[in-house]
């Protein structure tokens, strides 16, 4: 199996159409129904349903599909690494994120760093820590940014500055707004929103062996959705200080944890991982920041 054969298929996958794959591709269709079907035979199974205007994925085909997403995208991570080895003014960086407001401090000293190596390429992606280790793991990041303590038997890691803060955020209207903190009798029994992630593993560490009281109404992987629903009156968001919009003008109101509730921040990477000439530069320099 040639990576050229599965950026043909993702191509039609794309597009859902052999024509338009074709003509994107720069191949003759013909070629193309040619070296899907030899795809299809190689695997033993078929990949796609064709229907009079349109083509789909079956099962078997949604899965290669997210296979290939991650071949093709480590065979243009290498390539790229290769073209830039000797390349002192630039290359690729590619890095998954955790939210939090220090993600600021990256911005700034990425902002920095570019002023010395002005054709930087930084690519980003966002998730809770399952997403970006699981992409770091296959080779497909450089850097992840998490929001609790790393394996370090796997991962290096820097750790930001500061911590992030955990408060609840809901309308100003509601009458917890009187209240300066929250404690675990504030919100015992109340619809709650918070990502599954922090429901195992950090609401415990503040609440204790009270956790069986709280009650979680829905779970969201970006606190920005999460707030909505709190916005409209459907429960409380457990979340962050900083990644609300919490303003006057917002409707909505931040208030701490009591007693108060911290994470820290890392940014890891593989142990023993040949970090490209860019990568490594990046690092130093952050190491100069973080300092």
């Amino acid at each position: 199996m040639e990576i050229r054969t599965l950026r043909y298929f993702l191509a039609v996958a794309r597009e859902e159409n052999m024509t338009r794959a074709a003509e994107q591709l720069h191949v003759t269709q013909p070629t193309l129904s040619k070296t899907l079907k030899a795809l299809e035979d190689e695997l033993g199974k078929k990949l796609f349903t064709r229907h009079s205007f349109s083509i789909r994925l079956t099962d078997e085909g949604v899965l290669l599909r997210n296979r290939a997403e991650d071949l093709v995208s480590m065979a243009d991570k290498i390539t790229q690494e290769f073209v830039t080895l000797d390349d002192i003014t630039g290359g690729d960086i590619y890095l998954g994120l955790a939210e939090s407001y220090q993600i600021r401090l990256l911005a700034r000293a990425i902002r920095e760093f570019r002023r010395q190596y002005p054709e930087l390429h930084y690519h980003i992606t966002s998730g809770d820590t399952e997403q970006v280790t699981e992409k770091l793991d296959k080779g497909l990041l450089d850097f992840s940014v998490l929001a609790e303590m790393p394996d370090t038997a796997k991962y290096d890691y820097l750790v930001f500055p500061s911590a992030d803060v955990w408060g609840l955020v809901f309308p100003k209207d509601d009458p917890l707004s009187e209240k300066e903190v929250i404690t675990v009798d504030d919100i015992a029994g109340l619809p709650l929103f918070c990502s599954e992630q922090s429901w195992i593993s950090d609401i415990p560490r503040w609440c204790g062996d009270r956790m069986q009281e709280l009650r979680l109404e829905g779970s969201f992987r970006l606190s920005y959705n999460g707030s909505m629903f709190a916005w409209e009156g459907l429960g409380y968001l457990l979340t962050f200080d900083h990644l609300i919009d919490t303003s006057p003008a917002s409707g909505l109101v931040f208030r701490p944890l009591e007693p108060r509730l911290e994470n820290r921040l890392y940014l890891i990477w593989k142990k023993y991982q040949m970090l490209s000439p860019i990568a490594e530069r990046f690092l130093q320099h952050l190491q100069s920041c973080f300092l």
